[in-house]
């Protein structure tokens, strides 16, 4: 570097990284020589000898008979005697070059091309092809110049700017700075041609922003410079860069080419520029370039991605002509943004046209179609455009296998790779991992491993879509062994990669494998990210490792992640199963910090929270906020009110749906039957059952007949319910012979009880609950001899009694009650406290309802067994630590015994407060001495 002569204020970092450079190249001395101290050769004399034009095919027709070097040096000797501008002809030089090359003389055959690209009128694009043929043209060209520069020759700006075209073609780096330097010593820098040689030498030699210097450094600036410099940022996607200069144009008045505008417009396009786009119109209009197609065209697709659509219209109807882009550009525009109608409507006026719909025209609607979920419209276009003679390219074929995906059409999908076979679009990566992916997603991974194999060429994205597909479906060594083979390829894993690997670990149970995939993302230099965490923490949550997820989602935010919806949702799911309400309204004001509470997901998981953590009034408040609700989200409020027993609240909210044109599907009515059977509503219930496959065509399944029968058995109806459960179409399941001992031990009907106990211990010999109502039902009875036949048959299928229990939150502590330990710190203070309660509410009418406890013990010894009830002991507690009026929440594992709902409706009353229990079943809101239920659970 210290043999350079300086640079117009050059810095040191002016030659930092540059591109890699050509290693057949020789290196080059760096040192300029005096130029013109000694008596110089000069390029000019070789210009000055005159062949007469009509001589020109003569000596043409004379290479036929060449057989030698000698005889081609002897032609071009002749040639250069001969009086005329013998080098006006490109063809003549060509001829010259190929005949020099054939015989081994490449420098003769440089020294001839290099003074042909150097004439003013022969244009540099005429020798590309030869450029191009010989591949050490180029490098023999720049040793000739290095050559004659050391001697001392002298050359114009032509020769220059010739010999930089070649050093940008063979990234020549060194020699293209040393042509630098020797035109900034012969005061050659203001050359508009040089210049834009130098700017391009650099752009793509040492990079942008060395052009942007050089630009900077011209001691004067023409109007091709500045365009070129636009060029050259939009060429490296310096969009700012490139509308900065076309500013600092027009400031200098300097005139700017049609080109350019269809550059600068393209920016605004990128970056959303929509007011320097209307400005760039403007200067449009004001320079009368508003009849330029391409320009048009361009600010049709500039509107477009800044979604102005009206304004692109605008544009493409003041045009007087209109080519084929216009036409694709302008229906692109409609598709892309979902305005599927106006996008045929134009595409029908260019079939009536002149013009013909090209492949381009089809894959705009196709485009169109998939990005708004239109996919079985895509499917009939591709056979449309078929039918119209245009075979569907990669590009349309990508399109039909995601809609096929999105449908789960496997034998379509099929169809379409039979169609790239025989028209061997296989080569195509985006359409092998299309296809790939398409066989991932429909659960064909050995399929899709085969085509994998059979991949020629294979990007970072099929191998993500396998090893995403192994992971998903546990096959976690697989996907692990595709990760270091495709590191083998050469390909290094990005953060998609281990995502997948951290979302199967934790999918699948492994969580401290999954931690151990986010601590290899940090090893390999990459960030873990928000889907990296929200993959931990979703897995974990599928697992039932709440609190591991609930601390996942701690340190994702300790670790400077912001969380996005779905892990919001993720969040607000596991606090509505554990009833965690506090924690609830926390995640729901981080929804409202981190906006994204109007994403449909995060409003529905919200009204989901609110329901499950025993607060359906604001479930309620955050439903009617949303400013469009969707199916999911009244499905959602719909099975809140359910679960609290509301069930006019209900069908009200269904009706509202309906009349909104959202269309029930099936789980609406599994919520509005469960609403109807929480309310006691048979009548209403038997409405909606059969509007099911009356009104909506929607057959009904198992867990429509469960909610059915749960109906009709709740409310007395048991022969009625034994018949509904015969007629079934379907074969009863657990849910349905469940619902059946439920309604029979309510109303104390041991025939249909045994009947379903004895399905249940066949279909779930495992579940202590079965067992249990059984016992209960023999105890209510007094047939002790069962209860002990019972518990002998538990024994044997050696199944434990579940151990019962209630929690309740206090500030930010979980009090745990358990109906086998008494290890409550504050044990005696609280039953103190409930033989109070009890005392009192006594006197308000209250008789235990001993019936509740299934020993066979005497009435006051079940009295005391009453009292040891652990959601009588959480309600208690609640009341001991109640601050204000806040509502008191428990939580319980299984069904309440009516003695316990007879308590809470008396405290409620007596201690004017709100109780809120959740139960195995449902919810119980008490107050003032009334329960939500009606009694009816």
């Amino acid at each position: 570097m210290d043999g350079l002569p300086p640079f117009h204020q050059t810095n040191t970092l002016f030659l930092r990284k540059p591109q890699t450079q050509n290693p057949k190249l020789r290196s080059h001395s760096l040192s300029c020589p005096a130029l013109g101290d000694t008596a110089p050769c000069t390029a000019t004399p070789a210009y000055a000898l005159q062949l007469s034009p009509s001589s020109v095919p003569a000596v043409v027709g004379g290479f036929s008979g060449v057989n030698s070097l000698a005889s081609v040096k002897m032609i071009h000797a002749q040639t250069i005697k001969m009086p005329g501008k013998w080098s006006s002809d490109d063809h003549l030089v060509k001829i010259l070059i190929r005949h020099y090359v054939n015989f081994g003389d490449h420098r003769s055959a440089a020294l001839a091309l290099l003074l042909g690209l150097a004439r003013s009128n022969v244009g540099w694009n005429s020798f590309s092809e030869e450029l191009k043929d010989f591949r050490e043209l180029p490098v023999q060209i720049l040793e000739v110049f290095d050559d004659l520069r050391c001697k001392g020759m002298v050359f114009d700006a032509r020769i220059f700017t010739v010999s930089l075209r070649v050093c940008t073609c063979v990234l020549d780096l060194w020699l293209g700075v040393v042509i630098h330097a020797c035109v900034i010593k012969t005061s050659l820098d203001s050359d508009a041609h040089l210049q834009r040689a130098l700017m391009n030498f650099y752009e793509r030699c040492w990079g942008i922003e060395r052009a942007n210097q050089v630009f900077n450094e011209m001691p004067k600036r023409e109007d091709v410079v500045w365009n070129e410099a636009v060029k050259l940022n939009m060429k490296q996607g310096q969009w700012i860069r490139a509308l900065e200069l076309f500013r600092d144009m027009q400031y200098s008045c300097m005139k700017v080419k049609c080109t350019t505008i269809v550059r600068v417009l393209q920016a605004c396009g990128k970056l959303k520029a929509l007011a320097q786009g209307k400005q760039i119109h403007a200067h449009v209009l004001r320079f009368g370039m508003e009849s330029s197609v391409p320009i048009c065209n361009v600010l049709i697709s500039m509107y477009a991605k800044n979604g102005e659509l009206e304004l692109a219209g605008a544009v493409f109807n003041s045009m007087e002509d209109h080519n084929l882009t216009s036409w694709n550009s302008i229906i692109y525009a409609y598709a892309s943004f979902g305005f599927l109608n106006d996008a045929w409507s134009h595409f029908r006026k260019l079939e009536s046209s002149t013009i013909e719909p090209d492949i381009i025209t089809w894959n705009c609607l196709l485009s169109g179609h998939t990005l708004n979920g239109s996919y079985e419209d895509v499917l009939t276009i591709l056979r449309t455009m078929q039918t119209s003679g245009i075979q569907p390219n990669s590009s349309s074929i990508t399109c039909g296998l995601q809609s096929v995906i999105e449908l789960g059409l496997l034998p379509h999908g099929k169809e379409i790779h039979g169609y790239v076979m025989r028209h061997d679009l296989h080569y195509d990566v985006y359409v092998g991992t299309s296809i790939v992916d398409m066989y991932v997603k429909s659960d064909c991974l050995d399929i899709a491993r085969a085509v994998f194999n059979n991949l020629k060429s294979k990007n970072i994205f099929v191998w993500n879509s396998l090893i995403s597909g192994y992971s998903f479906k546990g096959h976690l060594q697989d996907a692990e062994n595709l990760v270091g083979q495709m590191e083998e390829a050469g390909i290094k894993a990005d953060i998609v990669t281990w995502n997948s690997m951290v979302s199967g670990y934790s999918m699948w149970g492994h969580t401290e494998k999954a931690l151990d995939m986010i601590h290899q993302i940090k090893l390999s230099g990459l960030t873990p990210n928000v889907i990296s965490w929200t993959a931990l923490i979703s897995g974990c949550s599928q697992n039932g490792k709440y609190r591991e997820s609930l601390e996942f989602f701690i340190r994702m935010q300790e670790e400077g992640i912001e969380p996005n919806a779905a892990t919001i949702s993720t969040i607000l799911r596991i606090c509505g199963g554990l009833s965690l309400l506090q924690k609830g309204k926390e995640i729901h004001c981080l929804s409202v910090k981190v906006g994204v509470t109007r994403d449909v997901y995060v409003a529905t998981a919200i009204i989901d929270m609110y329901n499950k953590s025993g607060n359906w009034r604001s479930a309620h408040k955050v439903f009617k906020r949303i400013h469009k609700n969707s199916l999911a989200s009244y499905n959602c409020m719909i099975m809140g009110f359910a679960m609290y027993g509301l069930g006019k609240e209900a069908i009200s909210l269904f009706h509202a749906m309906c009349s909104n044109g959202i269309t029930p599907d099936a789980i609406t009515f599994t919520a509005i039957l469960s609403a109807c059977k929480n309310s006691g509503l048979v009548d209403e219930g038997w409405e909606f059952f059969d509007k099911m496959s009356g009104d909506y065509n929607l057959t009904p399944k198992v867990e429509h007949y469960s909610c059915m029968v749960d109906l009709l058995g709740r409310a007395g109806y048991l022969d009625e319910t034994w018949d509904f459960i015969q007629s079934m179409p379907l074969k009863p399941d657990a849910t349905i012979w469940g619902a059946l001992l439920c309604s029979s031990r309510i109303h104390e009907n041991i025939e249909y009880a045994e009947i379903a106990a004895e399905n249940l211990f066949e279909l779930e010999p495992d579940k202590s609950a079965n067992y249990v109502l059984m016992m209960n039902l023999y105890a209510m009875s007094n047939q002790w001899k069962d209860v002990a036949h019972v518990k002998e048959l538990m024994n044997s299928a050696g199944v434990k009694h579940t151990q019962a229990w209630s929690w309740i939150q206090i500030d930010r502590t979980v009090h745990h009650f358990s109906a086998e330990q008494s290890t409550h710190p504050d044990c005696g203070e609280i039953y103190f406290e409930l033989y109070q309660l009890i005392s009192q509410i006594k006197k308000l009418g209250y008789v235990p309802d001993v019936s509740c406890v299934y020993q066979n013990i005497d009435d006051v010894e079940k009295e005391k067994v009453l009292l040891s009830h652990t959601e009588k002991l959480a309600i208690t507690y609640g009341l001991m630590k109640r601050k204000g009026s806040a509502p008191i929440r428990v939580i319980k594992s299984s069904r309440i015994c009516s003695d316990c709902h007879t308590v809470a409706k008396y405290i409620s009353m007596l201690q004017n407060c709100e109780i809120v229990i959740k139960d195995g079943v449902r919810f119980h809101h008490l107050s003032k001495g009334n329960c939500s239920c009606k009694d009816c659970w």
